[in-house]
């Protein structure tokens, strides 16, 4: 686990929306400074955003950040209750609430689904989605991910049986040197990882952006959420989240630029990764929920979900409204 501190202000570019976050946490408790979040990250693509943007300036709490390689690690330091937070898509969610993750939805990011595709070598005879069948295909990182859902429902189209092909699953920094190397015929993966692999000349099958909505959500554990300091610094983290969102639609150039230098990726291939990242980050909404419920039922009916979920039971549509309002009560 990585943890590191809030970085330098920026003073020039950034001006006007750290002013605009600022006021955004002006009721924050004065507790607050003594309390810490540890905020759970994948690939450090919410560090990116955050830090390009420039709202993690000043905060009035403390934060650390913690990182993995996919969802499912991620959400067992959640299990453990080692972070606070979690950004993850809609079936590594559904995955961890089966398996007894104590959180709550709290905010959806909506993006287009270009971000999550299968992709084969440049070379391979795999022409299509229908010439998968027979054919092994690695998925990352982990039963329940984003890239199997992406899978099943691509078969579906297709009109190839779910079972027709060999799954198997591999964390995707692993896979990602398998793939280079000619070991992997068609891999299930998701950005950055994706996006990688197609700049060095993979092929893509498919992506998400016409077989699913693209949802991701900011979730926090039920014991963070019982804690009225950290409440309020979960609050005001999700603010900043949407502060972000909005800052990297309106200066994508720099956005790009920013997370080439974070992540030490090229610049051609930073400026993929954040033009089909998410854009839209917005309270968690009753229509999302419905949306999540619809893939909670279709996995639980392939028997990869061990147990029925209802979705609501485990979402707070009102959080931003009810936080905000103990905020300005707190003495």
């Amino acid at each position: 686990m990585t943890t590191q501190k809030t970085v330098t202000p920026r003073r020039n570019k950034f001006a006007g929306l750290v002013t605009t976050v600022l006021l955004l946490s002006s009721s924050l408790s004065v507790h607050a400074a003594d309390t810490t979040l540890v905020i759970g990250d994948q690939a450090r693509i919410m560090r990116s955003l955050m830090e390009s943007a420039g709202v993690l300036n000043n905060l009035p709490y403390q934060i650390r950040w913690a990182n993995f390689q996919g969802a499912a690690p991620l959400f067992e330091a959640q299990r453990a209750d080692a972070v606070d937070t979690s950004f993850a898509g809609d079936l590594p969610v559904l995955q961890a609430l089966a398996g007894g993750v104590r959180l709550t939805i709290l905010q959806t990011d909506v993006a287009t689904g270009k971000g999550n595709g299968i992709v084969v070598p440049a070379g391979s005879p795999i022409r299509s989605i229908s010439d998968l069948k027979g054919q092994q295909v690695v998925v990352s990182s982990a039963a329940g991910s984003i890239s199997q859902n992406l899978l099943y429902l691509a078969l579906a189209k297709a009109g190839i049986d779910r079972q027709a092909t060999r799954l198997r699953f591999v964390l995707p920094t692993d896979a990602s040197a398998a793939f280079d190397s000619g070991q992997i015929k068609a891999w299930a993966v998701f950005d950055p990882y994706l996006a990688v692999a197609q700049e060095n000349g993979a092929r893509l099958l498919t992506d998400a952006s016409h077989l699913t909505t693209s949802f991701s959500f900011l979730s926090a554990t039920t014991a963070s959420l019982a804690d009225p300091h950290k409440r309020q610094a979960i609050w005001d983290f999700a603010k900043r989240v949407r502060q972000a969102r909005q800052w990297a639609i309106d200066h994508p150039a720099l956005y790009a630029s920013s997370y080439a230098q974070l992540s030490h990726l090229p610049l051609k291939t930073a400026q993929l990764i954040t033009s089909r990242g998410p854009s839209i980050s917005r309270p968690v909404t009753e229509a999302d929920l419905n949306a999540l419920q619809q893939t909670a039922d279709r996995f639980y009916h392939y028997g990869i979900l061990p147990t029925k979920i209802t979705v609501r039971q485990f979402a707070d549509t009102d959080f931003l409204t009810h936080a905000a309002n103990s905020t300005q009560s707190t003495p």
